[in-house]
Order: structure tokens, then C-alpha cells, then sequence
């Protein structure tokens, strides 16, 4: 089993920053994909950013040039550093991680949410 336990949610004004943390524990071979997503009441959730164990990143249209995702792999955490926010930022936002897990000596894949931490951009 792998947890993940996001951090760093609140309340701040339009144009502020917040940074969100999550870090995973557990029984990690290896992380491929972390990555951060949001739903809003009533809404789908949507990928907001993701970034992968060689580097690579994607990011959603809405939050390119103001967000920006970090990892450090050696604390097995993603980072997700919001800028200049929007009311329309206002969510939940969920972290997600993917990779290989083990158990009594044989590996399997994983994937994993963590519990959600809430996001409000105040106008």
C-alpha cells in the first residue's frame, strides 16, 4: 500500500500564492507519474499538472506560466506552486502518484489518490 498525504491548501485573495505539498510513504519500488488534480463542486476532476521520473512535465491550459509542478524523489514528494490565482482556481485539489509497489517479495503496480486539500481564491 502506498499513501499519499497532501498539505498546504487555504484560503488567500486573487493574484496570491499558495504551494501545495504531497509526499508518499509505503512500500515504493519506484514512482513513474506524480501529479495534481482538482474538481470543483459540481464538476469533473481534471488533471492540473503532472510530472514523471525523467522530468517531463504537462501541464493543463488554465494554469500554464502560473503554476508550476516540482519533485523530489529522494522524499518521494510533489510539489505544486500556484501563482497569481483565480477565483476559477477555487477546488479541491487531489494528488495522484502511480509506480511499482512490493509485497512478500513480488512487485505490482500501483496508484494512488490522497485525501484532497481544499483550495479558495477569494475575489
Amino acid at each position: 500500500q502506498v499513501q499519499l498525504v497532501e498539505s498546504g491548501g487555504g484560503l488567500v485573495q486573487a493574484g496570491g500564492s499558495l504551494r501545495l505539498s504531497c509526499a508518499a510513504s509505503g512500500n515504493i519500488f519506484s514512482i513513474n507519474a506524480m501529479g495534481w488534480y482538482r474538481q470543483a463542486p459540481g464538476k469533473q476532476r481534471d488533471l492540473v499538472a503532472a510530472i514523471f521520473s525523467g522530468g517531463g512535465t504537462n501541464y493543463a491550459d488554465s494554469v500554464k506560466g502560473r503554476f508550476t509542478i516540482s519533485r523530489d524523489n529522494a522524499k518521494n514528494t510533489v510539489y505544486l506552486q500556484m501563482n497569481s490565482l483565480k477565483p476559477e482556481d477555487t477546488a479541491v485539489y487531489y494528488c495522484n502518484a502511480d509506480g511499482v509497489t512490493y509485497s512478500s517479495g513480488s512487485y505490482y503496480p500501483f496508484g494512488s489518490w490522497g485525501q484532497g486539500t481544499q483550495v479558495t481564491v477569494s475575489s
